[in-house]
């Protein structure tokens, strides 16, 4: 017994790889084994040899059954050490990981205006992105043979519909909501996406972002305006020497309309092609709403006044990171995204 138990493990020692182990297995363990054999060959010995060589024989299994899993052990450890060889892993090395994703500029911006205003106690509003010829221009103050239509080419559908032009037509909506049981003030913010047919270049695109704000209530004027929207862009862009000015400006839905610049940073008001050479760069129209949008809104401008703004958001983000061009925001390019805040884990 003790000359097989020599023989077998070392058949088993010998063995190289996997295929070859379970060869072996089979010869000495399997159902038509060596083992198999030596067990049926105990019924024929006496009944007193007969405990004495079971005991055996199952000692001999155990230890063949060790032999046989440490041998695997070993013959798939080197087998993965020459697997890992040939391809140049290293098991050392960190494996890969995830990236985390990072929040767009715009959004970033958007969500910082979005608590700033809800601070001063504006209420978020939603309108749709397609939108009514009657909404876009009519209800602003805006008819079919008016000029203005024309600097607001924008993309028409076939059925009569259109890409909105600006986030304006939410305060016409927001106001005939709140018409019938009108509560003053009404303070409102409508951040969304716009679309216009411009001629693309560094301070123009066809898609881009606003946030328009509302506010109507008794005696608003011109100061609480200027008031807002200069408390507003010292904090988003975080500029202690932030300087605005405002230019009249004709917009048909407010009477009277500005435009509201900032100082360009790029070259400190020296005049760059960001600023077109100006100094400044136009960031916001604004004004107190025209009486004919109050009355399309089912509000009295008899009895109340009301003061808009529209922000372009790239143009703010732009301030704020010192971005010089535009079509980054809708380029894609990972690398210009993976330059801001990332998500929150």
């Amino acid at each position: 017994m003790q000359d097989r138990r020599r023989e077998w493990l070392a058949a088993i020692a010998t063995v190289a790889d996997e295929t070859a182990l379970a060869q072996v297995e089979s010869r000495l363990l399997g159902k038509k084994g060596e083992l198999q054999e030596l067990l049926r060959s105990v019924s024929q010995l006496d009944k007193s040899e007969r405990p004495a060589a079971g005991k055996a024989l199952n000692e001999l299994k155990q230890d063949v059954e060790a032999a046989l899993a440490a041998r695997r052990a070993t013959v798939s450890a080197q087998s993965m050490e020459r697997e890992l060889a040939a391809t140049g892993f290293d098991p050392s090395q960190p494996g890969p990981r995830r990236r985390i994703g990072s929040l767009h500029p715009i959004t970033i911006v958007q969500q910082e205006l979005v608590d700033l205003f809800t601070s001063m106690g504006f209420s978020w509003q939603d309108g749709p992105e397609v939108e009514t010829e009657h909404y876009n221009f009519d209800a602003l103050n805006i008819p079919g043979d008016h000029p203005a239509r024309e600097s607001q080419d924008t993309f028409w559908l076939d059925d009569g519909n259109l890409l909105r032009t600006h986030t304006s037509p939410v305060q016409v909506r927001t106001l005939r909501r709140f018409a019938k049981d009108f509560q003053p003030p009404l303070k409102v913010i409508v951040p969304g996406r716009c679309f216009r047919a411009e001629t693309v270049d560094k301070s123009h695109e066809h898609t881009f972002y606003q946030m328009e704000g509302l506010v109507v209530d008794r005696k608003v004027s011109v100061a609480n305006l200027i008031h807002t929207m200069k408390t507003c862009l010292r904090v988003v862009l975080g500029r202690q020497d932030l300087k605005v000015r405002l230019r009249p400006g004709f917009f048909p839905f407010v009477e009277p309309g500005f435009e509201l610049d900032v100082n360009c940073p790029f070259c400190g008001g020296k005049g760059c092609s960001v600023c077109k050479q100006s100094g400044w760069i136009e960031i916001l129209p604004c004004g107190m709403v025209h009486p004919n949008v109050l009355r399309q809104g089912g509000i009295d401008p008899e009895q109340y006044t009301g003061f808009a703004f529209g922000m372009g958001l790239q143009r703010v983000v732009m301030l704020r990171y010192g971005i010089d061009d535009i079509r980054l925001f809708m380029g894609g390019d990972l690398r210009f995204l993976r330059q801001f805040p990332t998500v929150s884990k």
